[in-house]
């Protein structure tokens, strides 16, 4: 804040400690016309508060002041920019490191939960627009207040004006009293006769008794004015203060909803973990068109996180790409029954809602195939889509299974079982963020981060370190399947995951 005399155009940068400013009178002005009050000089133009209330209000200036008839950019205090500056402290706030995979359960003890922060950032949004509302009407209430300080009218004014006056009029008889001494000095040496210096000296007496009351009603005076310019100064300092805790509050409800909403977003975040396998076990390699073959989808949690897992499947075969039908049916077993896949897109299977580290689940499914279906190559994707208390998108390997088609009546002989294999770079596409299970249903709503695609948050591209054992000789034709991989296996399991990660709320 910087105080600025007209008359010599200085700058002068006071300390944010002092609460008035002592101008003197410009050059040339008779010390008759003295003023006590900064505020009475028409030649100076002081700039104050203006200042801290361009800072509170982003560089706007909200106020502009008239007093005795001319404008001035009134200095109402040093203090008040002072008090803006001590009541605007900035808050930081770290949000805590985000859950990776594979931390152990006695490193999550403190950690929040999905569900707490999903708690805070509503929270903290709440208190967010409640502080905003707040700030907006304490801005209505400190201009409302100073646009009262500043009226004649108010008490504080009024009383700072009477001073002010009263000061001016006392130093007014204290030059004249100043006068009269030295009038009566002036008498006192002209006088001639004894009788003549006697009565100058009696009025030099009185003239300097005159002038010490003067003296002691000017102090009064400058005294008194410099009360109520205090009392005013105050008013204003008060008014500043509770807006700059207003706004204080504003800031730190803001960074509070920034860093929950950061925090959310991180646990949002897709992670892969790849003890959480899912493996097919007795799935043959060769497969005789008209004949029904049973296997399991073994998942196993090999992680240090209790998980609620559920099982994605997909089945294609080569010949659907020439627009023929699916010559596939498969179906798993829910304990009491059995369900057919739709066959046309990936699906989640067999909800396990709980299960432990270490833990086994065996999902019983079968396979028959279409008595007209011709030789093809095909494939079978499995893999666990999971979530547990701090992550709502928990993703397992990916593993591929090829196998072949052959036509009715062919005599294969002993038919080794499938092989899992490293799936295709389209093949494991992941959706970008997940929110927690809300069961299996499918949908066609995208992700919660607008549909976009991408690997698992902690995990590696599909030709990254996925558990693999290998691909047989016999799976070398299959790269004929690629455009289909393509067209199928990537786009129907994105979407399923994608799908999965929406309904996972």
């Amino acid at each position: 804040m910087t105080c600025i005399t007209k008359e010599s155009g200085r700058h002068e940068q006071p300390s944010p400690s002092a609460l008035f400013i002592r101008l003197k009178p410009p050059q040339g002005q008779p010390r008759a016309e003295r003023k006590t009050s900064p505020f009475l000089y028409p030649g100076h133009k002081l700039i104050g508060i203006r200042a801290a209330l361009r800072t509170l209000h982003g560089g706007r200036s909200p106020f502009l002041f008239r007093q005795e008839g001319f404008p001035v950019k009134l200095c109402r205090s040093l203090a008040v920019a002072a008090a803006v500056a001590v009541t605007a402290p900035v808050a930081l706030f770290t949000a805590g490191p985000a859950l990776a995979a594979g931390t152990p359960a006695a490193q999550t003890q403190h950690q929040p939960t999905y569900a707490e922060l999903e708690k805070a950032a509503a929270d903290a949004e709440k208190a967010y627009e409640k502080a905003v509302a707040a700030e907006a009407e304490g801005r209505k209430k400190l201009e409302a207040t100073l646009d009262s300080l500043d009226s004649d009218t108010h008490p504080l004014k009024a009383a700072t004006i009477t001073a002010d006056r009263a000061a001016k009029e006392a130093a007014g008889a204290e030059d004249a009293a100043e006068k009269a001494v030295a009038d009566a000095e002036a008498a006192l040496e002209a006088a001639g006769s004894d009788t003549e210096k006697a009565e100058a000296q009696q009025a030099l007496d009185a003239a300097e008794a005159d002038l010490a009351k003067a003296v002691e009603a000017r102090q009064q005076a400058d005294a008194a004015a410099k009360a109520a310019r205090t009392a005013l100064d105050d008013a204003r300092v008060a008014a500043v203060r509770e807006y700059g805790a207003v706004k204080d509050t504003l800031e730190k409800a803001r960074e509070t909803k920034e860093a929950a909403e950061a925090a959310l977003a991180t646990a949002e975040e897709c992670v892969r973990e790849n003890g959480l396998t899912s493996l097919a076990v007795g799935l043959p390699s060769e497969v005789v068109a008209g004949t029904t073959v049973d296997f399991t989808l073994r998942v196993t949690n090999g992680t240090r996180r209790t998980l609620a897992v559920d099982p994605l499947v997909f089945f294609h075969a080569d010949s659907e790409g020439r627009g023929e039908k699916n010559p596939l049916e498969v179906q798993w077993s829910n304990g009491s029954g059995w369900r057919t896949l739709n066959g046309s897109e990936p699906e989640h299977i067999a909800r396990i809602d709980t299960m432990k580290p270490g833990e086994q689940s065996e999902v019983k499914l079968r396979m028959k195939v279409d008595s007209a279906a011709r030789a093809a190559d095909a494939f079978a994707l499995f893999a666990g889509d999971a979530s547990d208390a701090y992550r709502p998108c928990v993703l397992g390997p990916m593993k591929r299974y090829d196998f072949t088609l052959l036509p009715a009546g062919s005599k294969p002989g002993p038919v080794d079982e499938a092989e899992p294999g490293r799936p295709g770079e389209d093949d494991d596409k992941r959706p970008v963020t997940a929110e927690p299970g809300k069961g299996t249903g499918a949908g066609t709503g995208p992700s919660a981060q607008g549909g976009a695609s991408r690997q698992a948050a902690t995990g590696t591209g599909a030709g990254g370190s996925l558990a693999a054992t290998g691909t047989s000789s016999a799976m070398a034709p299959l790269a004929l399947t690629s455009a289909v991989t393509v067209a199928l296996g990537a786009g129907a399991v994105l979407t399923l995951r994608r799908r999965k990660a929406a309904d996972n709320a």
